[in-house]
């Protein structure tokens, strides 16, 4: 039977109490820092060689949704009644809105290194001391809406333009498309400067701190930001019912994304699944 993810802003003091309780005890036993791993050596950019699929491709959706998928079975496996809740960052714009209060997330660094202090991943608690990272930095770090050079939230007119488009991705299937749902919800834009981080990139920008690159997974907030994307992408084939991910077969060998993204019926590493496999997860979750 389908469980639920509910927004984040609808959870009750239990719900909440529940869901920090199972991420501090994957933490403690070492199994959420494979997360971290896992999502730093998937981090490849249009830069670099070989395949791509995490980021900058077109399976940057299903992907994400199996890496979801695999942190809600490891929550569901300490408290079963846990689900991962979603933060609709087009509502809930501020800094003091929820999730970045005490009893969930905590709230933003202090001025002088970032450092968030409270809450339960504060780093004076000892129970969210970051190990695995791209820096040797050990504590959470945030600077919501960088205050050095401020930013906004992404607004629910920024989310229309990409689910309006009814193509889900195009050529060359990388951060430079300007057509296709993909990359206009994951957010490589042109320009310079803030313009260029749209949608899912402009909130890792809003948040700051190790929400910034590959080790964004050791801020609890990735998982209700990708819940959203995730939310997003089921509303866009609701809406596009007769579209499908594409590319539906993989680039030839004189194209330029030869064996450097994932067609629709190709495994998904690290996974033994297919992009295809991964378009209708509604048997296992649904959104509130």
């Amino acid at each position: 039977m389908a469980y639920t993810r509910k927004d984040v802003s609808t959870l009750t003091s239990a719900e909440r109490r529940r869901f920090v309780k199972a991420l501090l005890e994957i933490k403690r036993t070492g199994e959420y820092d494979e997360f971290v791993r896992t999502h730093i050596d998937y981090y490849v950019s249009d830069g670099d060689g070989g395949l791509r699929t995490a980021h900058m491709a077109p399976s940057f959706l299903p992907w994400h949704r199996r890496f979801l998928l695999d942190l809600e079975q490891a929550l569901r496996r300490v408290d079963s009644s846990v689900t991962v809740p979603y933060w609709d960052w087009t509502r809930d714009r501020t800094s003091t809105a929820v999730p970045w209060t005490d009893d969930l997330l905590g709230g933003n660094g202090r001025r002088s290194d970032r450092q968030v202090t409270t809450g339960p991943f504060a780093y004076a608690t000892g129970d969210w001391t970051i190990t695995e990272n791209v820096t040797d930095g050990e504590f959470l770090t945030r600077d919501l809406g960088r205050a050095a050079a401020p930013i906004d939230l992404p607004t629910r007119s920024d989310l229309d333009r990409a689910l309006q488009d009814p193509v889900y991705d195009t050529e060359p299937w990388d951060s430079t498309v300007t057509r296709g749902f993909r990359n206009k919800l994951e957010g490589w834009g042109t320009g310079s400067g803030s313009a260029a981080w749209r949608n899912h990139n402009r909130v890792h920008r809003w948040v700051g701190g190790v929400m910034l690159g590959g080790a964004s997974v050791n801020d609890p907030v990735f998982w209700l930001h990708h819940a959203f994307v995730d939310l997003l992408w089921t509303r866009w084939q609701s809406r596009h019912r007769e579209h499908r991910y594409l590319p539906a077969e993989p680039p030839g060998p004189t194209n330029g994304q030869y064996r450097r993204v994932v067609a629709r019926q190709e495994k998904l590493p690290p996974w033994d699944v297919t992009p295809d496999q991964l378009e209708d997860a509604s048997g296992i979750y649904r959104y509130a």
